[in-house]
């Protein structure tokens, strides 16, 4: 099988040859911009130099796809937020807010034609011409909370959902047509699949608030999307209080932090939602070796997983070594003779 077939099978439920490492999020190291010469800050913005970088997690460390959105601030930054894209060791920050109040946001006509969105779909075109059918190219957009942090600031927004509920919802409904607008654009260019960035962990957002702001953004996104192509769900840190409703969206696959206990996590899944992740990133892949890091995706894979890959974006000091102990232990395991502990 190829990276396409193989990924599509563990997502489809079917057999496949060998179990699929893939990268929903971003997998941009140092050791990765030296070996395509594509570097930060011009690869978060430059088709070319985007594709390049993006196409390391295939051609080098081994995955079973292609990401090349490299942080969560494209959409912010087109919308009038001003971003420091900064440079190889630092992730993007947002230096000035275009919102000073919750109604202060208004969608601009012709937002996909703001360079920063161009560039992504730019860059998924020029990714999906040379690679073709043989892995596929995960898209990305930045759902409406996040958006909303970086446009307006976590406090404010979280304050608002208290001080300003009806009004926060309506921000939260308005921003939402602009991932859902991007995800279908990106899958025009030739995306295969799309990760939706959703910053709403436990420790920011109750189950409550989940529920009543996002529960029908996310329920509407996996019903306009997922004609298209499959819809992973990426939310940061435990989401063990809401899984069960995430699992209630149809949203095909979520991506999952290695701070909830799997074999939990799968059964609140059930068959309704694919897990995929799990592996963690600042101890395991950060500081550990290729022979922990083997370890810890056979017990993965063991515990129920078919679709195995970091946990969230990489910082960029993870080395290759590591990454490669993920794919090549995949690679090496046929999903019906899995080893003993």
């Amino acid at each position: 099988m190829n990276s396409r077939e193989r990924v599509f099978a563990a997502i489809k439920g079917k057999d496949f040859d060998v179990y699929p490492a893939i990268t929903p999020t971003s997998v941009a190291t140092l050791e990765g911009m030296k070996a395509s010469n594509a570097y930060f800050p011009a690869a978060h913005t430059h088709p070319m130099q985007m594709a390049d970088l993006a196409a390391v997690g295939y051609e080098v460390f081994g995955f079973d796809s292609i990401a090349p959105y490299f942080s969560v601030h494209l959409e912010a930054a087109a919308l009038g937020a001003k971003v420091d894209f900064s440079d190889p060791n630092t992730t993007p920050f947002v230096t000035q807010r275009p919102m000073n109040k919750i109604d202060d946001f208004s969608l601009p006509p012709n937002f996909l034609a703001k360079q920063e969105f161009q560039a992504l779909l730019k860059t998924i075109s020029i990714l999906k011409s040379r690679y073709k059918q043989s892995v596929p190219i995960i898209g990305k957009v930045i759902g409406p909370w996040t958006l909303a942090y970086n446009l307006y600031g976590v406090e404010n927004l979280i304050l608002d959902t208290i001080l300003e509920p009806a009004k926060t919802q309506a921000l939260i409904t308005e921003l939402s047509s602009i991932p859902l607008a991007f995800a279908l654009a990106q899958f025009d260019a030739g995306a295969d699949m799309i990760t939706w960035a959703e910053h709403a962990t436990s420790d920011l957002v109750s189950p409550q608030i989940y529920e009543r702001f996002l529960f029908p953004v996310h329920k509407k996104a996996a019903n306009i999307i997922q004609v298209h192509g499959p819809l992973i769900l990426h939310i940061c840190g435990n989401v063990m209080d809401r899984l069960s409703l995430i699992a209630n969206t149809g949203i095909k696959l979520f991506h999952i932090d290695s701070r909830n206990p799997l074999k939990e996590a799968l059964k609140i899944a059930g068959s309704s939602l694919i897990l995929t992740g799990a592996i963690n990133n600042p101890v395991s892949l950060v500081q550990g070796t290729p022979y922990s890091i083997t370890q810890e995706v056979i017990r993965t894979f063991r515990e129920g997983i078919s679709l195995v890959s970091p946990e969230c974006a990489l910082p960029t000091n993870v080395p290759t070594q590591n990454l490669r102990a993920i794919t090549e232990t995949a690679h090496h395991m046929n999903p019906h003779t899995l080893p003993p502990m």
